[in-house]
């Protein structure tokens, strides 16, 4: 049993950066082998992968793994798209897993997250990194879709879009319009993918991320990603295509 990974498409546009080495894995699990033994086989991960089972009743997942080192994982899409981050943004991954910990160290274990523990959250499962021209971020922070993908379309030519969030690309695994990420800003210079993660791992804090510094993009809509966007009707949707809040966004 593939655990759905057999739905995934490797030729998808946003699924270039995880293909290496997510398809290899993505055949041993096919092979039979669980998905915790078939990231560990890569030997690309800064952290070893177990079985959700190992996981201490009363634990929490994010104190077990900076406490132990070792990341619970299920069979699913969910944990193996996990996995991949885990390989492709080590450095990011594991300082959100210090904050949620310094958190849990902080607050303890509450009904609710909070404010900063549910931004960590947000940004690990749905957050898509941008590096864009002014004029492309201007306009993607003010919801003007008719600027960014109409009179702006040509910059998209000049910008980096790669998708962070787990689960993000979870739900692209059936793709849909309406599936939105939280985009966040990438510092200029920062192309490739160590780039981006050790920019982050610097950076990023759970102040900031709970001030909500992020744009909303349905990710269909990012030109060259999905054939039916070719045509500005399918702009043309203010169910997925929202119009602005009165307030402005906070730029990171």
């Amino acid at each position: 049993m593939a655990h759905g990974l057999e739905a995934v498409d490797w030729e998808a546009p946003w699924l270039q950066p995880w293909r290496d080495p997510g398809e290899a894995i993505a055949r041993q699990v096919a092979a039979g082998h669980s998905v915790a033994a078939a990231l560990n086989a890569a030997h690309r991960a800064p952290k070893r992968f177990i079985a959700q089972a190992e996981l201490p009743a009363g634990v929490a997942y994010e104190q077990h793994i900076f406490a132990t080192g070792c990341v619970p994982t299920r069979d699913g899409l969910h944990d193996f798209f996990n996995g991949l981050a885990w390989m492709h943004f080590p450095q990011t991954k594991a300082r959100l897993n210090a904050l949620q910990a310094q958190q849990i160290a902080t607050l303890g274990i509450l009904p609710e997250r909070g404010p900063a523990r549910d931004a960590l959250t947000l940004f690990d499962e749905n957050a898509a990194l941008l590096q864009a021209p002014d004029a492309l971020w201007q306009a993607l922070a003010g919801k003007d879709w008719q600027a960014l993908f109409g009179t702006l379309r040509p910059l998209w030519e000049q910008a980096q879009l790669i998708l962070f969030g787990h689960a993000l690309i979870e739900k692209l695994v059936a793709p849909r319009k309406s599936i939105t990420a939280h985009v966040y800003r990438v510092q200029a210079g920062a192309h490739s993918l160590d780039a981006m993660d050790q920019w982050l791992a610097h950076t990023l804090n759970a102040e900031n991320l709970a001030a909500k510094p992020f744009a909303h993009l349905p990710v269909l809509g990012v030109p060259g990603w999905w054939a039916a966007n070719a045509e500005p009707a399918f702009y043309d949707d203010p169910g997925v295509f929202r119009a602005p809040r009165s307030q402005g966004l906070q730029r990171p």
